[in-house]
């Protein structure tokens, strides 16, 4: 009975150990992708002051190393003086405020295809009826297997 039951703890043993050993030639992903305004059709760039009314061409090149799955932009007041560990450029504040009416614009989309390289180009109307004032845009991308970029600049939006 003591020999079958080291016979169990050693097969036991093995299959531990074979399920935990990692095969040499997977091909994982460990690289996140990467998101730039800083190239001259980057939109908008640090401290940037849009109109009220006006449409923007909001453009980014982002890449990775296997594929890209998804992007978002983000555009949000920044009223209270809130920083991202991430932004590109500090700009001069206006004085703290409360939001009556502020811009918020949050969209998510998807990069079709197994694709490496893609430039963001999203199109967005400046509402007239909104506050003007300090805010912040941050672009997010997604590569395929979930590693995530972000990038976010301070901008004014203006009369």
């Amino acid at each position: 009975m003591k020999t079958n039951l080291n016979y169990f703890y050693l097969l036991l043993f093995t299959l531990f150990i074979s399920a935990c050993s990692g095969s040499d030639n997977v091909d994982i992903d460990e690289e996140k992708p990467t998101i730039t305004i800083n190239y001259n059709e980057g939109f908008p760039k640090g401290c940037t002051q849009l109109k009220r009314g006006e449409i923007y061409s909001f453009r980014a090149k982002v890449t990775d190393n296997k594929a890209l799955a998804s992007y978002s932009i983000d555009i949000h007041h920044n009223f209270d003086h809130h920083t991202h560990d991430d932004q590109i450029a500090e700009c001069s504040l206006e004085s703290l405020k409360q939001a009556d009416s502020p811009l918020i614009y949050v969209e998510n989309f998807e990069i079709e295809g197994e694709q490496t390289n893609y430039e963001i180009n999203v199109s967005i109307k400046i509402p007239e009826d909104i506050d003007t004032g300090d805010y912040h845009c941050a672009y997010s991308v997604t590569d395929q297997t979930g590693w995530q970029s972000r990038t976010s600049v301070d901008i004014k939006i203006v009369e």
